[in-house]
């Protein structure tokens, strides 16, 4: 690596938040650089290397450097967070740094913010869930320890509240013994949605077990493609080190690509799909695949990524590829949200692909996955019925027809609607969609087992 001591005075180039050093030797790849200039000290980090010229990505931006009188010191150290158990309850900014007036950690340790890849042969396969409290989620898109389910919203719609709503009220199941910690991730926030986060969690009691990752809209770009890294190392920490369940919330996955997208422009990189890099895919999924159960550990990581789709548009690149690389998704859907009913989740285009495996006996209640097939099936129905009284009239459908249309709308009004303050238990939410499928005529419920039937239709 550099010579620690060695300093190279000054630069042949400034080009927006990067600055270009000439004559460099036994430099790396993502190397933390200390730039001196006459009014202090800023950090940086190798982002390319040409030769012996090396890119270095200025931090707090490069307003006021010169060429002759900025003087570059190379550490030889890749960027490393402080990390301690006492991280938990802690509010940082994008690059790892307290904000919350608490003093700086007192660290046990410094790991890389670039992870360490998990070998796939040592990953389990992720069992058993956690509880989010909200209806729609728990019975029918379950979140089980170790996935990564994402959000897809659109501006505008009300997926912070939502993302408030799971941190404050998620859980392991009830009889859990395990510690269960949260690490939530904002990028490229406004100010007041990082000040509604805090005082969310503040006042429900919830800041207590969450260590907070803020970036402003207002803070350097450079600073955003960090923080989802260092969020991503603390909970590595808490969950492979102090064996804790930690679930990551990391809000919005699309101002981290805009501003990946914005710094590889200022690299002169050619750009890929509607201005993004070539390379977006690979960086998505440095982060996701940061999510798992490694055999031998007692925690694990969960992800909750949520990203806003330009125009509502699934088929964008930054939707599409997070799509590519979880477990499932929860689509948000504005129809519903412009009728009022929160959370506006759309269960039809949502799944969880690692559900089947994680509830049921043992899990959650041995009904969960009738429960949920029913109701998935049903509410296609609705659509078809909604379809039907839009070309022939209501007053014209079938009986049947029109028990789907009552169960549609209680659907979406009890069990998709339930308010931000309501924290429902696995059976409570199960009881519920029991009550909404008696409005059904029995005959009509063929995903359940007569037996299962039996026991619970009507009895709600």
């Amino acid at each position: 690596m550099a010579h620690r001591g060695m300093e190279y005075l000054g630069l042949s180039d400034i080009n927006g938040p990067l600055i270009a050093v000439d004559g460099v030797e036994n430099v790396g790849y993502e190397e933390m650089v200390q730039v001196r200039t006459s009014k202090g000290m800023r950090t940086g980090r190798v982002v390319a290397l040409e030769g012996k010229r090396a890119i270095v990505q200025v931090f707090s931006g490069t307003n006021g450097l010169s060429l002759s009188d900025t003087a570059s010191r190379f550490t030889g150290e890749p960027m490393r967070l402080a990390l301690s158990s006492e991280i938990v309850g802690r509010i940082f900014n994008g690059a790892g740094d307290p904000i919350d007036g608490l003093g700086p950690v007192y660290a046990n340790r410094f790991d890389d913010i670039n992870g360490s890849s998990i070998n796939p042969v040592c990953r389990q396969y992720p069992r058993n869930y956690i509880r989010t409290g909200i209806s729609s989620i728990d019975t029918l898109i379950t979140l089980i320890r170790g996935q990564k389910l994402p959000i897809f919203s659109g501006s505008g719609m009300s997926h912070n509240k939502l993302a408030a709503q799971i941190v404050r009220q998620a859980k392991l199941s009830d009889d859990a013994k395990e510690k269960f910690g949260v690490v939530f991730c904002a990028m490229g926030v406004t100010k007041d949605v990082a000040e509604y986060f805090r005082r969310s969690f503040e006042e429900s009691g919830a800041l207590a077990r969450v260590t907070m990752f803020l970036n402003l809209s207002s803070d350097p770009i450079i600073e955003r493609i960090l923080t989802p890294r260092c969020a991503l190392t603390a909970a590595e920490y808490l969950a492979f080190e102090q064996n804790m369940h930690v679930l990551v919330v990391m809000t919005d996955m699309t101002s981290y690509a805009e501003a990946l997208r914005e710094f590889s422009s200022s690299k002169g990189e050619i750009p890929g799909r509607k201005g993004y890099p070539g390379y977006l895919y690979s960086d998505f999924a440095s982060l996701y695949e940061r999510a798992g159960v490694i055999e031998g550990r007692g925690g694990s990581v969960t992800q909750i990524p949520i990203l806003t789709m330009p125009n509502d548009d699934i088929t964008h690149p930054i939707p599409d590829l997070t799509g590519y690389i979880t477990e499932g998704q929860i689509v948000l859907d504005r129809y519903l949200d412009q009728q009022g009913i929160y959370p506006p989740i759309s269960i039809l285009p949502s799944l969880s692909r690692l559900m089947k495996d994680g509830i049921g006996e043992g899990y959650t209640r041995s009904d969960h996955s009738d429960v949920s097939n029913q109701l998935f099936a049903s509410y296609a129905k609705v659509s078809d019925a909604r379809g039907l009284a839009s070309v022939i009239g209501e007053e014209e459908l079938s009986d049947t027809d029109k028990q789907y249309l009552a169960f549609g709308e209680q659907f979406e009004r009890e069990f998709l609607g339930q308010g931000q303050n309501v924290d429902r238990t696995i059976d409570e939410s199960l009881d519920l969609g029991w009550r909404l499928l008696s409005i059904l005529p029995r005959e009509e419920l063929e995903r359940i087992d007569e037996k299962v039937l039996a026991q619970h239709y009507g009895k709600h």
